[in-house]
């Protein structure tokens, strides 16, 4: 049994995997500070292996016990949350990245953090490898994320190559599943939240830009295949398989059944036209690629939600 520390445990994709890790044997210790997460998505997992510790990561935090595991998941990490929490946003991917770093070095604990697709910004090259560069715009509203996760991906690296911490990053694609809040500002849950009120489903622009969209399941499955490869460079976790926003509204639609109409607005500014990843390497390296189809996850994400819980 190995100990795992998973900052931002409380928060959607980190309370699956602090269970799907309970779930094989582990011990979990849960780092959050409820910023965006909540205490209702880990309240189902209060047994003996499972310890919660309050505590905002851009503050120092140090913990007793031998230590196996470091997932570093804590950030803002839906456009309502980072464009209201700019500076949090900032910090947590600067001091935050490098007080788990810190852990990880005293305990000689493999890291691993979650990076994000948004490094490679409203990309030139489609689908996108972990070697292509990005296009990123840093002093756009989006900025203040996709510059972090870029920073928290360099200090790694320096990590790794100056003092010899043993790390790994994962360049996570659109996920979704049960646990989101109906609120996030995200394409499912606002989809989802809307068809189930037979309210307009909100399509930004003319709804053709793209998006690869990977059920939770599967994602949670490919980071913890990565942090036990050994492996230092990013990859790509995500499906390849890509959709229109309005072919996601329609897929809503139907799995719903809702009458809802779709409407369009205004794009936001530096919204990506196309999202798509390459994940040769991680079928390569981690035998790994998604197995959950879309309309699949959705059925999945509204029975084990509840139309309550995605309605708000």
């Amino acid at each position: 049994m190995a100990t795992c520390v998973v900052t931002g445990g409380a928060g959607f994709l980190g309370s699956h995997l602090c269970e799907t890790l309970l779930g094989r044997g582990h011990r979990v210790i849960c780092v959050d500070n409820f910023e965006t997460g909540s205490l209702a998505n880990i309240n189902h997992l209060r047994q003996p292996e499972f310890m919660f510790v309050h505590h905002d990561v851009t503050e120092p935090f140090f913990i007793e016990e031998p230590v196996e595991f470091v997932y570093h998941f804590a950030s803002p990490a839906s456009p309502i949350d980072y464009l209201r929490l700019p500076l949090q946003t900032l910090k947590v991917g600067s001091h935050g990245t490098h007080h788990a770093l810190g852990l990880a070095k005293r305990h000689r604990a493999r890291f691993l953090t979650a990076s994000t697709s948004e490094v490679y910004g409203d990309p030139q090259v489609h689908p996108q490898p972990e070697s292509y560069w990005g296009h990123v715009n840093p002093i756009g509203p989006r900025g203040v994320y996709d510059e972090a996760k870029r920073y928290a991906e360099a200090l790694t690296m320096a990590y790794h190559r100056q003092q010899g911490v043993d790390t790994a990053i994962v360049r996570i694609f659109n996920t979704y599943g049960p646990r989101m809040r109906p609120f996030d500002g995200r394409a499912i849950p606002t989809f989802m939240r809307q068809a189930l009120q037979d309210k307009p489903i909100t399509v930004f622009g003319t709804g053709q830009q793209t998006r690869s969209f990977t059920f939770v399941d599967d994602l949670v499955d490919g980071i913890i295949r990565l942090a036990e490869s050994g492996y230092h460079d990013p990859v790509n976790i995500g499906n390849p398989n890509e959709f229109t926003l309005l072919d996601l509204a329609e897929a809503v639609i139907e799995i719903t059944g809702s009458r809802s109409e779709i409407v369009y607005e205004a794009l936001p500014t530096d919204d990506p036209q196309v999202r798509r990843p390459d994940i040769s390497l991680a079928r390569e390296l981690l035998g790994w690629e998604p197995t959950v189809q879309l309309r699949d996850g959705l059925r999945r994400t509204l029975d084990a939600s509840g139309v309550s819980a995605l309605t708000g």
